[in-house]
């Protein structure tokens, strides 16, 4: 039994770095119906941000709630401004082409992401620095709650708390949830539907630069290929969850972490990856719109 609440921590912290990055995902599908495969490697873009910021300010081996703040700061403004770079540049001149030529530009920009990262910053592991040191905090039994989980969680909550405000309780949030309903009538109506969409690629970009220094934190291995498998993982917690819901998102992540930390547990580790591509199988036979999802008719 404590290796179960054991796990259950550790699922639940490795849930809410997916669900940081899945939102990237169903935001930017809610507004433009477009799957941005790019997504992924703006979070290891923000990863290498946040190591380069520290380096250059020499807080490497100073961790600390300051070091923590520096390097999430980081890591959003890169992010944003590479998602914002990849809007303007390789969707927007496509946002009335068929939707395959948007499908191949977003893998195109994914790979170009990788392979220049790798000339850049090298093909080889880099070791994040260290941000908080990991201490146990509270032990009950055998079930240890160390600090990094708590911070994770911590910050993971906060961020989809200011989320929720910004989406429900502001102005340009509402504007976002018009133009994710209809673009035409939204523009109609006087909003400037391409800020709109930049802005949503900045949100969801900067969430998936705090994903990237959490997963420092925790896993603190970067390289330039990093984005692929866990990029896949949280794409597969958007769909678990609906495609384009908020709250799906968050709650397929859960379920994803949850589910591979129960696998790496209690059947082998060699099944972890695997995980995700089942899960995705599984719901597109079964439930295409996804937990939270609801289903629409396409006229055509």
């Amino acid at each position: 039994m404590e290796d179960f609440f054991q796990h259950v921590i550790n699922g639940v912290s490795l849930g809410s770095i997916y669900a940081l990055i899945a939102l990237g995902y169903t935001m930017v599908y809610g507004i433009l119906q477009l799957i941005n495969f790019a997504h992924s490697d703006v979070y290891m873009v923000g990863a290498f941000a946040a190591y380069y910021s520290a380096q250059f300010l020499g807080i490497s081996e100073a961790p600390g709630i300051s070091t923590l703040v520096i390097l999430l700061a980081s890591a959003m403004i890169g992010c944003s401004l590479l998602g914002l770079m990849i809007e303007r540049f390789a969707y927007r001149p496509l946002r009335k082409a068929p939707k395959l030529n948007i499908l191949i530009t977003a893998i195109g920009v994914s790979l170009f992401l990788e392979y220049t990262a790798q000339v850049i910053f090298g093909a080889d592991p880099k070791v994040f620095p260290t941000v908080l040191k990991d201490s146990v905090i509270v032990e009950l039994g055998g079930v240890q709650i160390k600090s990094l989980d708590v911070a994770v969680l911590a910050i993971t909550l906060l961020m989809m708390l200011a989320l929720n405000f910004l989406i429900y309780r502001t102005k340009i949030g509402k504007a976002m949830r018009a133009v994710s309903t209809n673009v035409v009538v939204a523009s109609l109506m006087g909003v400037n539907t391409d800020r709109i969409i930049a802005f949503t690629f900045i949100v969801g970009s900067s969430l998936a630069g705090v994903g990237s220094v959490l997963v420092g934190m925790k896993y603190p291995k970067i390289d330039p290929l990093m984005g692929m498998m866990i990029g896949l993982k949280a794409f597969v917690a958007a769909v678990l969850g609906g495609i384009g819901s908020i709250g799906g998102a968050v709650l397929g992540a859960m379920i994803m972490g949850l589910s591979e930390e129960m696998v790496v547990g209690y059947l082998s580790s060699t099944y972890r990856d695997a995980l995700a591509f089942g899960i995705l199988i599984v719901i597109l036979i079964f439930r295409p719109s996804g937990l939270l999802g609801k289903n629409t008719v396409e006229k055509v």
